[in-house]
């Protein structure tokens, strides 16, 4: 009897074994991957103001395969012949969920090629791939690369930022430039600590507001410009993000000023025109002032270094541009 025990137990062990291999071939295992497929429409793109709103180029791709169906994130890169798709040098634009194909219009298409910062002067090789992943705990693999050639053409351009701090009046609301049009927009607000939102034109019609984590969405609640006091604000419309820092900003004291006797700052106003531009309108009286940043002495403006003079009494327009430093300048002052 001992003997059938045994021989039986151990057959179910060995039944329990086949079964436990079996379960395990059903697995899904994914393996290292293999790029899909990407076509292009064109090879070449005439781009200018009159192709803004018209098709001029539709990428086809099909999906990657990791040996078994998984959700695949299909990320489109776009970088300079040469370059080897280098980070610092590529564009990465993510498709959505099942999409297999995106076109692209004159005013987009330019700006992903403005982002690259090619030249405006000649054509130039843009090199386009499909980056698949489905994890990070797998490698992503790419489709074969295709090629464009393309002249990009400068398009400045603004956003608008309504919020508290003006009133909510999109209407009179500060603005951000891109200065090349490459849908990278920033520019240096005064906020009071209150909230805002981004909007394409100077009213609510198209509206972007905060979708965590440090991005955009058409359908996000307000911004926070997180405390009162002048911040550096960068909105990224090709990838739908922002970034808001505290900013340097510049001011003028005096005894040329009335109320200030070189203790009080008057705080100047950013332009947000891409020349680092700062002004105000102000009444002085005959004495001296100067400008200066921060509110702090350690970086002044003036009349060669020295006090900026006034000898009539008057209502002026200050204009200071910037040098690329930020600490030195020129200034005008001009008598209304």
């Amino acid at each position: 009897m001992k003997s059938i025990f045994f021989k039986s137990l151990a057959f179910s062990f060995i039944t329990l074994s086949l079964w436990s291999c079996k379960k395990d071939e059903t697995r899904a295992i994914a393996n290292a991957g293999t790029g899909g497929s990407l076509k292009s429409s064109a090879t070449s793109v005439v781009l200018d103001k009159s192709m803004l709103t018209t098709n001029v180029v539709t990428f086809t791709l099909s999906n990657a395969n990791f040996g078994y169906q998984a959700a695949v994130t299909n990320t489109l890169q776009l970088s300079p012949k040469g370059a080897n798709f280098a980070a610092d040098k590529t564009k990465e634009v993510i498709f959505d969920p099942n999409v297999t194909t995106k076109s692209y219009n004159g005013l987009d298409f330019n700006n992903l090629l403005l982002s690259l910062n090619l030249s405006t002067a000649v054509n130039s090789d843009v090199e386009i791939r499909v980056k698949a992943a489905i994890s990070n705990a797998i490698a992503p693999v790419y489709s074969n690369v295709v090629s464009i050639s393309a002249k990009p053409f400068p398009l400045t351009s603004w956003v608008y930022v309504p919020g508290a701090y003006q009133g909510w009046n999109p209407l009179t609301a500060d603005s951000l430039v891109s200065v090349v049009g490459n849908g990278i927009y920033t520019g240096i607000i005064k906020f009071d600590g209150g909230n805002f939102k981004i909007t394409a034109a100077k009213k609510f019609d198209l509206a972007y507001g905060d979708a965590g984590g440090g991005k955009l969405s058409t359908s996000g609640g307000d911004i926070s410009s997180i405390s009162a006091g002048f911040k550096l604000l960068t909105v990224d419309l090709n990838a739908n993000v922002y970034t808001i820092a505290d900013a340097d900003y510049w001011s003028i004291i005096g005894n040329a000023i009335p109320g200030s006797n070189w203790s009080v700052d008057t705080d100047l106003s950013p332009v947000n025109d891409g020349k680092n531009t700062w002004t105000a309108t102000v009444a002085l009286t005959p004495g001296a002032f100067k400008f200066r940043r921060n509110h702090d002495w350690g970086t002044s403006i003036g009349d060669n270094g020295g006090d900026v003079n006034v000898t009539v009494a008057g209502t002026y327009k200050l204009i200071l541009t910037l040098n690329a430093d930020g600490k030195t300048g020129a200034y005008t002052m001009v008598k209304i």
